[in-house]
């Protein structure tokens, strides 16, 4: 059996660029690109902020040359981790003009994260959040979210001593040491408990009767009741949705002082994201 075949950089192949009767869709195109294997490889990272350079003819809002922001559910093969990428337009909105890239591209998987987790907890004017693991990427956000957007009357966060000023400066009323006080041992108790961290046990026994307890990291186990896990999708009306908020300067970005790392130190980005040290997000900066 021949194993030395020579393989074109074109083919023949039907293909198609929209939906409809097969008739008047389907084509025949005679120098379709062969597609590559390439096993094992892929493009990491969700989160991204650019500029526009090229659009598909079904893109109806954005146009080359707008500044955008957002993130892609294809990281999987065709990740941000790059100098270009392939998005949808339903994952991108317009970046906020007060923001720089670099905080813009810290800004989508964590906020749309922190806000869905609260929309879906119920979070409302009135009511009481406790965020644990306020000083991460996404309960820096919740913490302001909660005050700034869901109109919650009284916040608390839980992170190392190191960084309580944070929490009392992005909004908490509360800043919780959690190297010194167990959260759950508090004779307060909140009408939402948002889990950045993984403490579901722990956290359904600080959440009033009635309440809820969500969590974004603990998807694979069963977890105690009122808890429920959460997951983002890429949705371009939270961000713009949440674009006044941003503008208007009532919710920040909040970036480790490490950052952004020049895209040549990618390793070192990820390595030290992997300490548990860093203070909100970790950025990367692709274009030098």
């Amino acid at each position: 059996m021949a194993t030395n075949f020579v393989i074109p950089a074109k083919m023949k192949a039907w293909v198609y660029g929209e939906h409809g009767d097969v008739a008047n869709v389907l084509r025949l195109d005679p120098e379709f690109e062969v597609p590559e294997v390439q096993e094992g490889q892929a493009v990491p990272g969700y989160d991204l902020a650019g500029i526009v350079v090229k659009v598909g003819h079904q893109v109806k809002e954005l146009k080359v040359g707008d500044e955008v922001y957002g993130f892609t559910s294809h990281a999987y093969k065709y990740g941000t981790l790059a100098e270009y990428t392939a998005v949808e337009e339903s994952s991108l909105a317009l970046k906020p003009k007060k923001l720089s890239f670099e905080e813009a591209a810290s800004l989508p998987v964590v906020i749309q994260t922190a806000y869905g987790g609260l929309e879906r907890a119920g979070l409302s004017h009135g009511k009481s959040l406790l965020v644990l693991g306020g000083a991460g990427g996404v309960g820096t956000l919740a913490i302001q979210l909660g005050k700034e957007v869901f109109g919650a009357s009284r916040v608390a966060a839980t992170s190392s001593t190191g960084k309580l000023d944070l929490l009392k400066s992005l909004g908490a009323d509360l800043a919780i040491d959690y190297t010194k006080v167990n959260f759950e041992d508090l004779p307060e108790k909140f009408d939402v408990v948002y889990v950045a961290i993984g403490q579901s046990e722990r956290a359904v026994k600080a959440v009033k009767p009635g309440g809820s307890v969500v969590t974004i990291v603990e998807h694979q186990k069963t977890l105690p009741p009122p808890a429920f896990s959460f997951v983002a999708t890429s949705d371009r009306s939270t961000l713009e949705k949440l674009r006044p908020f941003l503008e208007g300067g009532k919710v920040k970005a909040v970036i480790d002082p490490k950052s952004p790392f020049p895209f040549s130190q990618a390793i070192e980005a990820f390595s030290y994201l992997q300490t548990g040290r860093a203070t909100g997000k970790v950025v990367i900066q692709p274009v030098p």
